[in-house]
């Protein structure tokens, strides 16, 4: 049985809109060994990972980010030595792991009073492997779906902060689209109002929508599993601050989500309807970076920059 699971005072009184501590049993789990995952970048798509230098601190630039100049399996294969940071993306799109993010989030499910996924609105559901060197850093950012973060081998430093004032990030930065890096404005003072989560293997935390936070490795390699979904609500939020993301880009100014719900409502629509249009398009490779070209530009595609640049200073 493949298990999350979390003390009932901690979900009734945290979830969904606070972070928790969580713990499982996927430590040993044959998927998310080091072999196997060297065999997953081989599988995946080219824009199904990402990696660069862990040597970042949680304010970096986007543009000034260190890169990596070795192939993905070999990245994973000498991680203990590499001085990386590396995700794999939507692994769910592979059966075996689809079944055993399912299976997890099912057991958090039950835990909640439902008896299936779709009941407790785990819906879009995907997820994402972090394989990472000793002292990596993953910088300042936050992400646009709920996320039960699962720590698999070495420690891990969870820099989790409550944003409901947005004195930290603010409405605009929090739009998002494929043109805008995660990475996002970060400073020292930030962490009198973070919680940091030590997370061992057999741990992990609840990351709520959309709350900021920076990640740190120990003194060993780490690997880790985001399992991630979106309810209906945080699809539809998400189709807004897309639009307000693209409708700014283009010189026009945007209300915060709800200030406007009459306005709202037509950009959810507009959205929706381009995106059914688009949906057959995007389940191929090529397509997709096509369609991230036109609508955003070529830096919409930065993680093929990336890997063409470090791929240009190995042969230089």
């Amino acid at each position: 049985m493949t298990a999350l699971s979390a003390s009932a005072a901690e979900l009734s009184a945290n979830y969904p809109n606070r972070h928790f501590r969580i713990q499982h049993d996927l430590v040993g789990h044959p998927l998310l060994q080091l072999p196997r995952l060297i065999e997953l970048t081989k599988e995946l798509e080219k824009d199904r990972f990402e990696y660069n230098s862990g040597k970042l601190q949680p304010n970096q630039k986007a543009e000034d980010t260190p890169l990596v100049d070795m192939p993905p399996e070999e990245v994973v294969a000498k991680i203990e030595t590499a001085g990386a940071w590396m995700v794999l993306k939507r692994v769910e799109t592979v059966p075996a792991y689809r079944a055993l993010i399912e299976e997890a989030l099912l057991s958090i499910a039950k835990q909640l009073g439902h008896q299936s996924l779709d009941g407790a609105s785990f819906r879009d559901i995907e997820g994402y492997i972090f394989v990472s060197s000793a002292n990596s850093v993953t910088p300042f950012h936050c992400d646009n779906e709920d996320n039960f973060f699962v720590q698999i081998h070495g420690p891990k430093f969870f820099h989790l902060f409550d944003n409901d004032d947005r004195s930290l990030v603010s409405e605009e930065m929090l739009e998002s689209a494929p043109s805008k890096h995660r990475n996002l404005p970060y400073e020292p003072k930030f962490e009198e109002r973070a919680k940091v989560y030590d997370l061992k293997p057999g741990e992990g935390v609840f990351v709520p929508y959309q709350v900021p936070h920076w990640v740190r490795t120990g003194d060993s390699y780490s690997i880790s599993m985001a399992i991630t979904w979106r309810s209906a609500e945080v699809v539809r939020r998400n189709k807004l601050i897309f639009m307000n993301a693209w409708l700014r880009e283009k010189g026009l100014p945007q209300a915060a989500p709800g200030a406007k719900p009459a306005l709202d409502g037509l950009k959810v629509a507009a959205y929706t309807a381009a995106r059914s249009a688009l949906e057959p398009l995007r389940r191929n490779e090529t397509m997709r970076r096509l369609l991230r070209s036109i609508v955003f530009g070529k830096k919409a595609n930065y993680y093929y920059e990336a890997q063409k640049a470090a791929e240009q200073k190995k042969a230089a």
